[in-house]
């Protein structure tokens, strides 16, 4: 084909036209340099929302089981049920409560959850989160004098405690004496620290047996809830397994499931995502320009070698095909070069680590990094499309040359 011959000898411009290569050269490197910071903000993307999902959901369950209208009474019975639900890999019962929490260093605010260790560590991922002592240093029963409780790694050393220290929980909702109410106050001792990476989680967290939050709140054998697990590989669709449980179960009672519950969350993250595509789109629309500067001023410099090529025959097609050629060989070497540097700086990025985050304002210490082939595929194919586009309008004024007027 004549014209990728022509098309390619116009990229290697003489000295004299010089200046038109250096502008091809840098509408390569704009390119490059818009695919790369393309790939890896999209990484850093995926990783950050990837990475927060598996913290919400090592310190949360999948799926939540609650009852309309209270507790559930016999929630032993409504968990054989939700077991014999396919794909469910795990279920156990929860209290919820919020409670003063107080130490040697003062006090704080806590929301205390109760929880059945012998049925939670395949469901919550609080053993994997534990640096100090073990969920089954809570199996007891309401009968001991001083409980166990587990506390967040912030909530502890702000209230200034350890491991076999004593602490105090404090509830408002006491008995009724001729006083008034006279809050609850129950003695514990401190048998682990757990550490999510999420502050939040890690400063207002304080666990115990699901039998003495019960004792502690002064309550039945009820639960609040009941929390399930589903596979790794099903959470993309937990919100059907949702309503099979809730099949399940009959009438009066709701299963939510953790998108239901993170909705808002991962919609903004998702959101802010397709922003910054735009916007880093933005380097690669810049270079575009270039290229269609870079074009328009091949097509004025050969305007004579345009006339000469269709008197001796070319068709506009062919003229249009020429320049079209050398706007597809600028596309393709730029996102060649700048997928094959962004895939590098994100494998760079993601086996070395040095760039940190702070703890207290993160909930990962590392830049997280993920790429996804989808991400890299709508990039390459993105970039190669706005190139293209760009060498419409130099293209079909390349082929509008009269020679009659030019050789004239």
């Amino acid at each position: 084909m004549f014209e990728w011959f022509v098309g390619l000898r116009y990229l290697r411009a003489k000295h004299k036209h010089g200046f038109i290569s250096l502008i091809s050269l840098i509408s390569v490197a704009g390119i490059t340099v818009g695919v790369i910071a393309l790939i890896v903000v999209l990484a850093v993307y995926s990783g950050f929302t990837d990475g927060l999902r598996d913290q919400i959901l090592g310190v949360n369950s999948h799926i939540i089981v609650q009852q309309l209208g209270g507790p559930i009474g016999n929630h032993q019975l409504a968990r054989d049920r939700i077991l014999s639900v396919r794909e469910v890999t795990g279920a156990t019962p929860y209290l919820y409560t919020q409670t003063l929490l107080s130490g040697s260093g003062g006090g704080n605010g806590v929301v205390l959850r109760g929880m059945d260790p012998a049925t939670a560590e395949n469901v919550v991922g609080l053993s994997r989160q534990m640096i100090k002592g073990s969920i089954h240093d809570l199996d007891q029963d309401k009968t001991v004098r001083v409980p166990n409780i587990i506390l967040g790694k912030n909530l502890a050393a702000e209230i200034r405690v350890g491991v076999n220290d004593r602490v105090r929980l404090i509830s408002p909702s006491g008995p009724l004496t001729p006083m008034g109410i006279i809050p609850k106050v129950k003695t514990c001792r401190v048998s682990g620290i757990f550490e999510t990476g999420m502050f939040e989680y890690d400063s207002t967290l304080a666990y115990m047996s699901l039998a003495n939050v019960q004792n502690f709140l002064g309550i039945d054998d009820v639960a609040h809830g009941i929390e399930v697990a589903v596979p790794k590989n099903a959470l993309g669709y937990a919100d059907q397994i949702a309503k099979q449980i809730t099949k399940k179960l009959g009438p009066g009672f709701i299963a939510k499931d953790w998108m239901m519950m993170n909705s808002n969350l991962f919609a903004a993250f998702k959101l802010e995502k397709i922003g910054m595509f735009i916007a880093m789109a933005m380097i690669i629309l810049v270079a575009a320009l270039n290229i269609i500067s870079a074009l328009v001023m091949v097509v004025m410099e050969k305007s004579k070698d345009i006339a000469i090529l269709k008197s001796m025959g070319a068709t506009s097609g062919s003229i249009m095909k020429i320049f079209f050629l050398q706007g597809m060989v600028i596309a393709i070497a730029g996102t060649s070069i700048g997928v094959a540097g962004g895939l590098g700086l994100c494998e760079l990025l993601s086996r070395y680590q040095f760039i940190e985050l702070p703890s207290n304002v993160y909930p990962m210490t590392t830049l997280p990094i993920k790429v996804l082939p989808m991400d890299v595929t709508i990039i390459a194919v993105s970039s190669i499309a706005i190139t293209l586009l760009a060498t419409l309008y130099p293209s079909w004024k390349a082929s509008t040359v009269h020679p009659a007027e030019v050789l004239s």
